[in-house]
């Protein structure tokens, strides 16, 4: 790996990074010697980089530092595109249709060099079997999970009955022929999976629901890893509930 690349990604790493990175870590991960680290990170200082900490104890890049924009490598190029491809071919209306427009983009901002990684791609996500439509406005669900407000929906279930359901949704899910509104259903009092294809109908009710989205995920991640143990998810329907 050239330095340049490699002081590059030292920055990528620090900033994805939730704790100090010990100057070992950055040497497995780039193979190269911790000596080696040390200098890059003197480098990186010397360039006016906000790197804290030091040898022994690991390093922090501080908060609000940013590179210029679309400095991309190859590798993070193609993942780009392969994740758009997959998501024009699987995304709904709104989301295939940004997944198109971040091509177009990248595109006209890469350099000259790069650009062929996008117009001769050897990458495909081939979509085999077509995904189930719904006539669902996705972009509004989704719009009103940000906002952590209420849906009312007409709903029918895998045994052909209907039902009228008030949810809280906190995030879609995409596979590749049916998404998924994961919710909690205000009906059962528990963390519920509807798919978009079998909601009728649906009502966006400006109320909104009490507890954060950010918290109900974490609840509902707890509740998926523990879904053979009756017991942890009724204490957690008693806690949303009280």
């Amino acid at each position: 790996m050239r330095r340049a690349d490699r002081l590059f990604q030292i920055i990528q790493t620090l900033r994805g990074a939730r704790s100090p990175v010990a100057a070992r870590a950055l040497a497995e991960e780039f193979e190269t010697s911790v000596r080696t680290i040390y200098r890059d990170v003197d480098e990186l200082r010397a360039r006016y980089v906000p790197i804290r900490g030091e040898a022994g104890v690991g390093y922090v890049l501080e908060p609000g530092y940013d590179l210029p924009p679309l400095m991309l490598l190859p590798d993070e190029i193609e993942a780009a595109l392969l994740g758009a491809l997959w998501v024009a071919a699987r995304g709904d209306p709104a989301l295939a249709r940004g997944a198109r427009d971040l091509l177009a983009k990248i595109e006209a901002v890469v350099p000259e060099h790069l650009r062929p990684i996008l117009l001769d791609s050897t990458l495909m996500a081939p979509c085999l079997v077509p995904a189930v439509a719904d006539s669902l406005p996705m972009a509004q669900v989704r719009q009103w999970i940000r906002e952590q407000r209420k849906l009312r929906i007409d709903y029918l279930d895998e045994q052909q009955r209907h039902s009228q359901r008030t949810i809280w949704p906190i995030a879609v899910a995409y596979f590749e022929t049916v998404r998924l509104v994961v919710a909690w259903c205000e009906t059962r009092q528990a963390f519920r999976h509807f798919r978009t294809d079998r909601i009728h109908s649906i009502e966006f009710i400006e109320e909104m629901f009490p507890t954060p989205v950010a918290e109900l995920r974490q609840a509902w991640r707890l509740r998926e890893q523990n879904r053979d143990r009756p017991q942890p998810e009724m204490r957690l329907a008693r806690t949303l509930d009280a």
